[in-house]
């Protein structure tokens, strides 16, 4: 098989519109593709963005909870359990291939997996800020928090809204506002700028949702929903129909 993309590239041209697209690879599974000016890069869509596993486990976060909770076993305390350097750096270059792919996913409105990618960045926060000492290479992920708690609560929020649950969705906002407010601060560069950032657009996004009320069409919606799961079809066939008149 030729090394050239020439061939590739030609017959998937940029367009700064349209960068992103979901194949199925050669044994069936789905990846995501993101076109660039030069080149193309490849996500796998579960596990590591990148395919890795790393000494055998899914992630390197996967790796040390394991080792954490193997110390906690032996010792019978995790108190004393503590990060290398050289694992805090696999840590924060994990971390930074799971924010490359949520990123892309929250464009594709695909919030369930940016969900899972922003827990995933979460755990890893948590897990430095209890078991590093060294604040520098502690302080390198930690002052993204405010962010990843953002688009942690925005994608729950947005999966939320698409099942009907508009007050689940505003809980989960005004959560994620009081979880940042409550962040203890860090001399770090990014984090006043980001946990500012995160708490306006929190705010932002809080108000909008509230002047917001479910259309009568929505309602309607998810009442047929619900009488097709119980198969009361004769109600079904009656929302059905006030459906068709609200939208005619």
């Amino acid at each position: 098989m030729s090394e050239d993309l020439t061939d590739f590239l030609r017959g998937w041209e940029y367009d700064p519109e349209q960068t992103m697209r979901i194949i199925q690879a050669g044994d069936g599974r789905k990846v995501l593709q993101v076109r660039l000016p030069l080149g193309v890069e490849q996500y796998e869509l579960d596990g590591r963005p990148d395919g890795v596993r790393p000494r055998g486990y899914e992630t390197a976060l996967d790796e040390l909870e394991h080792k954490l909770e193997q110390y906690r076993y032996d010792s019978g305390s995790a108190e004393a359990f503590r990060i290398a350097h050289d694992d805090a750096v696999r840590l924060q270059n994990e971390g930074v291939l799971f924010y490359y792919r949520y990123l892309m996913l929250f464009q594709m409105s695909d919030f369930d997996r940016v969900a899972r990618d922003t827990d995933h960045n979460l755990r890893l926060c948590r897990l430095l800020e209890q078991h590093c000492d060294n604040e520098e290479d502690r302080n390198a992920v930690l002052q993204f928090r405010p962010y990843i708690i953002r688009m942690n609560a925005m994608s729950r929020a947005m999966m939320s809204l698409n099942d009907e649950l508009q007050q689940v969705a505003e809980h989960i906002l005004n959560s994620a506002i009081e979880e940042i407010e409550a962040l203890p601060e860090l001399e770090a560069p990014a984090f006043q700028f980001e946990r500012i950032r995160s708490l306006n657009y929190l705010r932002s996004a809080t108000k909008q949702l509230s002047q917001v009320s479910p259309s009568p069409v929505a309602k309607l919606e998810r009442e047929l929903k619900e009488a097709v799961a119980e198969e009361d079809y004769e109600r079904a066939a009656e929302l059905r129909d006030r459906i068709r008149e609200i939208s005619e």
